[in-house]
């Protein structure tokens, strides 16, 4: 697939900070009603519209639950808190985030989760298999971060961001995953695609020794541009209104 194709400017609306605020608000509910959550630990991240440079993350200390719209930090590009709340924010969260939305300014979302098969997933050498309609959605759009420890350096924010690339999301081995969007929405779909593939993956590697079907690399690359199309209509476009729902009626307060 050529990268003109997947890379089509999207016609998507202007969007307020209000809305991002809300959006990443949900995503984080979503995410814990998932069970995507380690306690205090990982972030879900956005691009404050009109403010390069700003994005919002969660008030280190909160659980995913407690996320709503108007607790949502902002930070800039160095870590530092810049909404005159004082609150503090996780620095692992900075170097990572604060990395990818520094390279890819573009992307409105970035994840990164400790998710439980994400986490699995990355232990395995040979990473995710196009053994899976879920997975041939990422056949060769995601990278791999050797794990170094904690991370904190600047030096692993440049390597990790060459990994990254153009790509739609990370592999962070030993470690967990990373998924980014050009929407909140579109990130968050992605993870949830990422961890479904990563399931059922090792669910079928349990099952049958290890020895998993793959479908043949041409298929894996149809099956991508199917899925992707022109660019147009993107990885939460159609899902994000019913997700919306989903928390309204099991995590309420989210907005606020």
């Amino acid at each position: 697939m050529s990268k003109a194709v997947y890379n089509n400017p999207v016609n998507h609306p202007v969007r307020t900070e209000k809305q991002v605020r809300v959006d990443l608000a949900a995503a984080y509910r979503l995410a814990a009603l998932a069970r995507w959550d380690d306690t205090i630990y990982t972030h879900l991240s956005a691009a404050v519209p009109g403010e390069p440079g700003v994005y919002l993350i969660n008030e280190f200390g909160l659980c995913f639950e407690e996320v709503t719209a108007s607790n949502l930090v902002k930070v800039n590009l160095h870590g530092e808190v810049v909404d005159g709340s004082g609150r503090q924010v996780n620095p692992t969260g900075f170097t990572i985030h604060g990395a990818v939305h520094a390279a890819r300014p573009e992307l409105e979302c970035v994840i990164h989760l400790h998710a439980p098969w994400g986490v699995a997933l990355s232990m395995l050498p040979q990473g995710l298999m196009a053994g899976s309609q879920w997975a041939m959605r990422l056949h060769g759009r995601l990278g791999r971060h050797p794990y170094e420890g904690l991370a904190l350096g600047v030096q692993e924010q440049q390597r990790l961001v060459k990994n990254l690339g153009g790509l739609d999301g990370l592999i962070l081995e030993n470690h967990g995953t990373l998924t980014v969007g050009r929407t909140v929405a579109e990130a968050y779909m992605l993870m949830h695609i990422l961890e479904r593939a990563a399931k059922a993956q090792l669910r079928a590697m349990a099952a049958c020794g290890g020895q998993l079907q793959a479908v043949p690399e041409e298929l894996a690359r149809k099956t991508l541009e199917q899925w992707v199309g022109d660019g147009r209509e993107i990885d939460g476009d159609a899902e994000w209104p019913a997700l919306l729902r989903r928390v309204d009626r099991q995590s309420p307060g989210y907005q606020n």
